[in-house]
């Protein structure tokens, strides 16, 4: 990504990743589509509350993942294969000991997950259910994952995405499968994804054993290098932090939601899983610009970084703005793909949610790429800062002042979300202003 067309080249690279976020989204939305046609509303609430959850489970260690392809983008984009191949094996090394901590810790955690949510009894069933399945199988995700970001922070985005086409496919079949066919309810949806899950990440591992690339691993090389593991941790620690922390503070949100009842809970579902559609183009675009930033600031081409930064900004507000129009159209549609026709309350709720946060996402796109720029800047802490004092402080102070003080309904509730990403985006952008020009090439440099 160091030479020949900036567009081009960014679009290359996160047009697969953009495909492979949306395969990797139909695993939790094909569960809920399954769920709320053919077992029913509370298993439906269930299963799309419990979001906010399992990203907390696996937030921390996927900050890791950025950590790790920023050390690795940086090393390949100034040509050292000897330390590319020690960052590829230490995080190896470290994601093996993540898995046996992720799912331990994500076990013993279900009992406190349900009684911090507070859900309706006749939800929190399911919510144990499928967490306590979802969570002893997490150890695919996280594989896979990881493996993903190796391969990504070489510039290979393919690959990962056509794992997720098969498995997303296999999913589907077994979403189907278990539930229709056996009758398993909530936790066949439950089996089906951490099935999914296990064959995507047998087959990047694969892949990570066969290929040709400096990414290769082997067995014999797979320990953890002190220097690179402090590489790793200095990057990818804030932003581990910041993703765990935020998905946990989301908790609290779905918490005050749970408060007005099923109808509520299944309206902010539909609106959960929809929502994801307008991350799905910036969060792509923000891998594609973390890598391309790294590898051009381990080149020492600082120009060229601040041009890949502006463009990818304007791809993603682009794509965004369009997405955000059709659903904001169509937003009742929407909702009801995902819940029994009859349920005219929920589809209500769930359409109130999109037309009232849908502008907002504009926002989003900005802190989406600035911290992403940000990070592979090697100033990761900044964008930890700037995403939990929006997100979690200062989201947690609105909703504790609006529900108690001022007015407590679901959509002061609802609109808690916008407002930090504009706040998060105001000081993501000014920060990169202030910050990043002052870098002259020598983040990277020894």
């Amino acid at each position: 990504m160091t030479s020949g067309n900036v567009f081009n080249l960014l679009l290359g690279f996160a047009l697969p990743l953009l495909l492979g976020n949306i395969f990797q989204q139909l695993y939790n939305t094909v569960d809920t589509w399954v769920v709320g046609n053919f077992v029913g509303k509370q298993s439906f609430s269930a299963v799309g509350t419990l979001s906010s959850v399992t990203n907390a489970i696996i937030g921390f260690f996927m900050g890791f993942s950025s950590g790790a392809g920023v050390v690795i983008s940086r090393y390949y984009g100034s040509h050292e294969p000897e330390n590319v191949e020690k960052a590829v094996h230490t995080y190896v090394a470290l994601t093996a000991i993540f898995c046996v901590i992720v799912t331990t810790a994500g076990i013993l955690s279900v009992p406190l997950m349900i009684r911090i949510l507070n859900s309706p009894q006749e939800v929190a069933v399911h919510q144990k259910t499928y967490l306590t399945i979802y969570c002893a199988g997490v150890s695919g995700l996280l594989i896979y994952n990881a493996g993903a970001a190796i391969l990504r922070a070489v510039g290979n985005s393919v690959h990962p995405f056509i794992f997720l086409v098969v498995t997303t496919v296999l999913n589907m079949g077994l979403d189907l499968l278990f539930v229709i066919g056996f009758r398993m309810g909530t936790a066949g949806v439950a089996f089906a994804t951490i099935l999914a899950q296990a064959i995507s990440a047998a087959l990047v591992v694969r892949l990570l054993f066969t290929t040709d690339s400096q990414v290769r691993v082997r067995i014999s090389r797979i320990r953890v290098d002190r220097e690179m593991l402090g590489q790793i941790i200095s990057i990818g620690l804030p932003a581990a932090l910041q993703l765990s922390i935020t998905a946990f503070s989301n908790v609290f949100v779905q918490r005050y939601i749970n408060y007005f009842g099923t109808d509520v809970m299944g309206g902010w579902t539909a609106y959960s899983k929809i929502d994801q559609l307008f991350f799905l183009p910036m969060q792509s675009l923000a891998l594609a610009v973390t890598t391309f930033v790294s590898q051009n600031l381990g080149a020492g081409h600082v120009r060229r970084a601040r041009k890949g930064s502006t463009t990818c900004l304007l791809m993603a507000l682009s794509s965004t703005a369009f997405l955000v129009s059709i659903v904001m159209i169509f937003a009742p549609t929407f909702v009801d793909f995902f819940i029994d026709d009859n349920e005219e309350k929920v589809i209500y709720y769930g359409a109130l949610f999109l037309r009232m946060n849908g502008p907002f996402f504009l926002a989003a796109c900005v802190h989406q790429i600035y911290s992403g720029v940000i990070r592979a800047a090697g100033r990761s802490g900044l964008a930890m800062f700037h995403m939990l004092f929006s997100f979690v402080v200062f989201r947690q102070i609105y909703l504790f002042v609006m529900t108690r003080y001022i007015l407590n309904t679901p959509q002061s509730v609802g609109i808690s979300y916008p407002i930090g990403w504009v706040l998060c985006a105001t000081l993501v952008f000014v920060t990169y202003l202030i910050v990043f020009p002052k870098e002259k090439g020598t983040l990277f440099t020894k």
